[in-house]
């Protein structure tokens, strides 16, 4: 599932080069999670603006076309499980799972997305619903200053659940996926099991620095491709082949020898180390 590294990687690999582009005209395939919510040739004319990321979001401005009815808007786009965006002058024919399409004369803007989780929404701004609404629930950006041990720290208490799958829910940091989560747990030496409230300041302030740290690794990998990913050059990540737990269960943990564990959280695999990570 593309996580916060690989929709900023999206966002990186395509945004100087979409920018300013003018949309010729929108083509749309098989539905994905919610609809457009505006018939795709309204989107002709308009120009691209700066592209931005909230979480796993995407928000694309899109201008109004010269001399048309002031009409703010854009589109939030969201990879789902398993979808990726492209671009390129020219693409071949689109197939069964390429679910949307942006025309513009820099080239083509391709969703492709097998398992139709994702989702391309029109919002007159991201202060209004629909992009209101879907951002509303969001927590802190992991890699801004806002993310801090004591703003974890107040975030956890009370919450029973094990911190593992309070990362994971969103509401308290964003786009922390299952692969950076069992990472970062094990960069801290927390054991992924353990109730969130039970996190002290100190460990709180080990599991902010190892988040960030871990997410910064796989900006600098190109993410991690498991199975789908691609960035908008069409090129995977590296990061899955760096890791210390994840996906290694059985082999020797990478400092002290005992074998990686792997066991389910909330539908999720878990891999860590019992030696290493500590409840």
């Amino acid at each position: 599932m593309p996580e916060l590294p690989e929709v900023e990687i999206t966002r990186l690999s395509l945004s100087h080069r979409i920018e300013g582009a003018r949309v010729r005209s929108a083509r749309l395939g098989k539905p994905l999670r919610w609809p457009l919510g505006v018939a795709p040739e309204r989107l002709a004319g308009r120009t691209v603006g700066p592209l931005t990321r909230r979480g796993k979001y995407l928000w694309m401005p899109l201008d109004p076309a010269p001399g048309a009815a002031p009409e703010p808007g854009g589109v939030l786009l969201h990879l789902g499980m398993s979808g990726s965006l492209r671009f390129e002058a020219s693409l071949p024919p689109p197939g069964p799972h390429d679910h949307f399409e942006l025309d513009t004369d820099r080239g083509l803007l391709r969703l492709t997305d097998p398992r139709r989780f994702g989702a391309v929404v029109w919002s007159e701004g991201l202060d209004r619903a629909p992009a209101a609404t879907l951002l509303a629930r969001l927590g802190v950006e992991p890699l801004e200053r806002a993310f801090s041990a004591s703003v974890l720290h107040e975030a956890l208490r009370g919450r029973r659940v094990a911190i593992k799958q309070a990362l994971l829910a969103g509401d308290v940091v964003v786009g922390v996926g299952n692969i950076y989560c069992s990472e970062a747990l094990f960069e801290a030496g927390i054991d992924p099991q353990t109730p969130a409230q039970q996190l002290g300041p100190e460990r709180c302030a080990r599991l902010v620095t190892a988040v960030q740290d871990v997410l910064r690794r796989a900006l600098a990998a190109g993410g991690s491709t498991l199975r789908d990913f691609r960035d908008a050059h069409g090129m995977g990540g590296a990061f899955q082949s760096q890791a210390c737990v994840y996906d290694r269960a059985g082999l020797p943990c990478l400092r002290c020898g005992t074998p990686i564990r792997r066991i389910v959280q909330g539908q999720r695999a878990t891999y860590f180390c019992p030696v290493c990570q500590r409840s």
